[in-house]
């Protein structure tokens, strides 16, 4: 199922970024891509510029209308900010197939525990959007549903400026 998923690859460390400065909860917490199966270590693999981090599971309904807003996204900003979903039910398959229903080929993790949300302190519902600073700060957590890309960029644009 990974290979009819099509995902992009997951966030790899780049070994010009700086190093997280910020003591984060998640930076030595090491999950599986979803698009390949490899290991991720967050703390390496987001470091050096900002990240958006979204945590979804294949029965959740607003997700299913924000996960194809959340790629228009990624493709509006590019390179300069990571975007990575965190899928947070145990059942991996399902996640697969529901990426490959909505079309969504953005890379993502798997976190069937919940260790990210609860690691980083979003409430227990879903979806939830994270921010985080480049230097691995909490920029913000956004518990609501998104429904277009402008949505998320305003959302974020206002979070990593500090809440202006």
């Amino acid at each position: 199922m990974r290979l009819d998923a099509q995902l992009d690859a997951c966030p790899q460390p780049d070994p010009s970024a700086r190093a997280w400065s910020v003591q984060n909860p998640i930076s030595d917490v090491t999950l599986t891509c979803l698009g390949d199966g490899t290991p991720v270590s967050l703390g390496a693999a987001l470091a050096g510029k900002p990240a958006v981090l979204n945590i979804w599971a294949y029965w959740c309904g607003p997700c299913a209308e924000e996960l194809p807003a959340l790629q228009e996204y990624a493709h509006m900003v590019g390179d300069d900010i990571t975007v990575l979903t965190v899928h947070r039910d145990p059942k991996e398959a399902n996640a697969l197939a529901k990426l490959i229903q909505y079309d969504v080929r953005l890379p993502g993790i798997q976190d069937g525990s919940g260790r990210v949300p609860a690691l980083l302190g979003a409430p227990a519902v879903l979806p939830v959007t994270i921010v985080l600073h480049a230097d691995g700060a909490v920029a913000s957590i956004l518990a609501e549903p998104f429904t277009t890309a402008e949505e998320i960029d305003a959302a974020v644009t206002v979070a990593l400026r500090g809440g202006e």
